[in-house]
């Protein structure tokens, strides 16, 4: 059997292979309430038959003005569990495991009247300033993130993903180029993510793992290194985190859109640092949608999963196909295996 096939098992979660989808906005909340519909049923259950072993639920927000549009799911209420659930429950018979990733925008929140941060920068030009969080709503910031936490476990997720990349909340906090606080939370620009992650930590099963995407890289003038991601990682894993899920970009141009050259497997080498150096397993992202790489890369053991965005998100079947091609296995429920011959 391919390495790309092999179970994973990390504290209690349990993978029938190392197939991950990684969360990506789907924008298709039609009445802003944050509920997600028939279109997220669909959409992630059809992945959970397709052969994925872990799907993530795109970047949930921990309240309202913490979204990147009206129109993106949300998890501030205990209205929204519901409808989670059952998508779950739905791709558990297929033998998926899901994660939810939970999440708030800051000042990346473009809809948002009133967009918040650790800050008073806005984005860019077209941004809005945001409302800098006083020493208080930080730490009401983190009980939102505790409730949300709450809600995805009630809602049946087998995992958390807290989002701190791609300029959002946690990684406004966590970087130097965009956290210029005075209190607290500027002289330790780690600590509202430790304290995110020791609140998650609180209310998870004991058996549970959680996992953090983080930036590697933020492609910016002014902005940190992979120096500074390995040692914020070795910061997030000795609070809680059991694993990571490396990424990069968010606060300037982001990889793909050409810095520093989004080539097929170009953030692998981030992976695979803070892999070795933190001591803790990661999920490698970006450009891996060619099987043969995406083994390659487990057999390199420079990552422990991979996630697959593009691929996943055009061919539901990408986990099958893969199978297919690398171990001549059909992944698909036996009404589709007339396809394979």
């Amino acid at each position: 059997m391919s390495n790309l096939f092999q179970p994973f098992k990390l504290k209690g979660l349990e993978l029938k292979n190392r197939v991950v989808m990684p969360p990506m906005c789907q924008y298709s909340v039609p009445l802003k309430n944050g509920i997600p519909t028939d279109w997220h049923f669909v959409h992630y259950t059809s992945r959970a038959i397709g052969g994925t072993g872990l799907i993530i639920i795109e970047m949930t927000n921990v309240e309202d003005r913490g979204r990147i549009s009206d129109f993106c799911l949300g998890i501030w209420s205990d209205e929204h569990t519901p409808a989670f659930k059952r998508i779950i429950d739905e791709c558990h018979k297929y033998g998926a495991k899901v994660a939810i990733q939970v999440a708030h925008a800051g000042r990346k929140a473009e809809e948002a009247p009133n967009p918040v941060s650790c800050s008073p920068n806005a984005f860019n030009e077209k941004s809005k300033v945001p409302h800098e969080l006083t020493t208080q709503e930080v730490k009401e910031m983190v009980e939102k993130f505790k409730k949300g936490v709450e809600r995805a476990i009630e809602a049946g997720v087998d995992t958390i993903e807290l989002h701190g990349a791609h300029g959002y909340l946690i990684h406004q906090f966590s970087s130097p180029y965009t956290n210029q606080r005075t209190d607290e939370y500027g002289e330790d620009k780690f600590l509202f993510g430790k304290e995110v992650i020791q609140a998650a930590k609180s209310v998870m099963p004991a058996d549970m793992p959680l996992i953090m995407r983080i930036s590697a890289v933020e492609y910016v003038d002014g902005g940190y290194g992979l120096d500074y991601a390995v040692e914020m990682a070795k910061v997030y894993r000795d609070a809680g985190v059991d694993m990571f899920h490396v990424s990069s970009g968010g606060e300037g141009p982001i990889g793909s859109a050409g810095r520093p050259g989004a080539h097929p497997g170009y953030q692998v080498k981030f992976a695979e640092r803070i892999k070795n150096e933190a001591g803790i397993p990661v999920i490698a992202v970006g450009k891996l949608d060619d099987a043969k790489l995406a083994e390659a890369v487990l057999g390199n053991q420079e990552a422990d999963l991979i996630a697959v965005g593009r691929g996943i998100l055009g061919n539901p079947y990408w986990a099958n196909n893969a199978s297919l091609l690398l171990d001549g296995k059909p992944l698909m429920p036996k009404q589709y295996e007339r396809a394979t011959y």
